[in-house]
């Protein structure tokens, strides 16, 4: 069975993912309902707010408009199941595009959104999405360009301060042994210096770790098999900045 991804190359896996993270299923709200008993009913609500819910999407239209290259914004979402939540996600986004006349717009369900990401992600440029489903989709997107080891996301406020971070997990059985892979830490900074406006050094940031990997020096991505250690990655890329 042929992979569909076999064929992209840069060009075509080129999105990011705008995802709500305050709100959502991640709130805590429920509870449960003659819990421990064979009448046993949970109950998981996703709490979204128009405050919430506008300030997310006015921020990835911004965003869409700000990294200027497709100038198109995905809504990521559910809304024939999820008919409350969403329907006060698709209102908002439909009410927002008006704003902004030069971004292309499009609603694709989480489950097509999956589809697409493997078979065809020259489809996507900024995906929006709320909490729960930004949670997998980032993790897929994180696959589809490459790995985790060089997935680097961001909790952007864009009113404060922001917090930078590899997607993937501290992984402490790895500490002080200088065999993790920094690549996914390297670009959360270059994250953190496009926020702050510059995009100068943020675009060197990348143009290293770039060069890195088309050099052909790392024979992995995984932990103790890239070839070049922890500290060795890093001295590399600091000359090549």
């Amino acid at each position: 069975m042929p992979c569909p991804l076999k064929d992209k190359g840069p060009k075509d896996i080129d999105f990011v993912v705008v995802r709500e993270n305050t709100e959502g299923l991640y709130t805590g709200g429920g509870g449960f309902l003659k819990k421990g008993t064979v009448d046993e009913v949970a109950i998981q609500e996703s709490i979204n707010t128009r405050k919430g819910v506008e300030r997310c999407l006015r921020y990835a239209f911004q965003y869409t408009a700000k990294r200027n290259k497709a100038n198109k914004l995905t809504l990521c979402g559910k809304t024939n199941v999820l008919t409350y939540a969403f329907d006060l996600w698709e209102r908002t986004f439909n009410e927002l595009a008006k704003d902004y006349p030069q971004i292309k717009t499009d609603y694709v369900n989480v489950d097509a959104t999956c589809m697409w990401m493997v078979k065809n992600p020259e489809w996507f440029d900024v995906i929006v999405t709320d909490n729960m489903f930004g949670d997998i989709i980032t993790d897929l997107g994180a696959m589809v360009q490459g790995g985790m080891g060089i997935a680097a996301g961001g909790n952007i406020n864009p009113e404060g301060v922001s917090m930078f971070e590899p997607i993937g997990g501290s992984a402490p059985k790895y500490t002080g042994k200088n065999i993790i892979n920094p690549l996914a830490a390297i670009c959360a900074g270059g994250m953190l210096l496009e926020t702050l406006g510059e995009e100068k050094a943020a675009k060197r940031v990348e143009a290293a770790v770039v060069k890195l990997l088309e050099s052909g020096k790392l024979k992995s991505l995984d932990a103790g098999k890239m070839g070049m250690s922890t500290s060795e990655i890093g001295d590399w890329l600091s000359d090549n900045i």
